[in-house]
């Protein structure tokens, strides 16, 4: 999966800190934005829904999976980008299991593709010492040495 993010141009490392975690939602969605999957509609779906539930999108400690549902209006395409944060932007005070430093975006036109993304996304954050090495990212070089390994631990899988 992280070939998806470098072969589609998906894959944003950021070297300022948002302001906040809606500032890191906007910049997360950008990605999206500029291959026309999302529109802003989405990012505001995204920021709404996490205010009226909680940050149900930090997903493990320092992971984001900003998301919302197949029937936003803001939703083009199918996609996924990752935005790489210098530090983990906080969503909730004195918590920090609700931190999130990598943000993966989601956007599904349908629920088959949403649920999909999500497993697929899993099934790759499950990869033993993948998040600790995607946290060392800070330069486009880092990010391909990191894909590299993960490839060729797969190929000998």
């Amino acid at each position: 999966m992280l070939r998806y993010f470098y072969e589609n141009e998906l894959v944003a490392i950021n070297h300022e800190q948002p302001e906040d975690w809606e500032a890191a939602i906007w910049a997360s969605g950008e990605g999206l934005k500029q291959k026309a999957l999302i529109t802003d509609q989405y990012i505001e779906d995204v920021i709404r829904d996490v205010h009226q539930y909680g940050p149900y999108i930090v997903i493990i400690p320092k992971v984001a999976m900003p998301h919302s549902s197949a029937e936003s209006k803001g939703v083009l395409g199918t996609g996924i980008g990752l935005t790489i944060f210098p530090a983990p932007v906080s969503f909730q005070e004195d918590n920090p299991d609700k931190e999130a430093q990598l943000f993966f975006m989601l956007a599904a036109k349908n629920a088959e593709a949403h649920m999909n993304n999500i497993a697929g996304l899993s099934e790759m954050l499950m990869e033993e010492g993948l998040v600790e090495d995607l946290l060392g990212v800070k330069t486009m070089a880092d990010f391909e040495m990191v894909m590299e390994k993960y490839d060729q631990k797969e190929s000998r899988d």
